[in-house]
């Protein structure tokens, strides 16, 4: 059986971060973790893409831990990954990206994806 895996969008190299502790949740949680981050080469190990579409996998998550404007950007390159949950982690979406979300049909979840694998972010400090 093959892990599931996770691109975590605006993973970032520190770890007080919460882009930083959804990298070292899932990867906890056992998943295959592709960090997204436009300058960094590795976080936590592990290699880090510019983009979601550069991720060599299929993947069963998408993170988001990206300002509103940055993450409304996003869509619609993530609109190409259909039956993939995207989360929009608290602060990473406005009403107007979770409208468009929704107009590009995306499956899209609110809340912290690292509650909903049942760990909490002060786990990682």
């Amino acid at each position: 059986m093959s892990r599931q895996t996770i691109a975590v969008v605006g993973a970032s190299q520190n770890r007080s971060k919460f882009g930083n502790k959804c990298v070292r949740a899932y990867l906890e949680r056992g998943y295959v973790v592709y960090p997204i981050n436009l300058t960094a080469t590795e976080i936590e190990g592990l290699p880090v893409f510019a983009a979601v579409s550069d991720v060599p996998d299929r993947l069963d998550r998408i993170s988001i831990y990206l300002p509103p404007e940055k993450t409304k950007r996003l869509l619609p390159e993530l609109a190409s990954h259909s039956g993939t949950e995207i989360w929009f982690n608290p602060g990473s979406v406005d009403a107007e990206g979770v409208a468009e979300a929704a107009r590009l049909g995306l499956e899209i979840r609110s809340g912290c994806s690292i509650v909903d694998i049942g760990l909490s972010p002060s786990q990682f400090p």
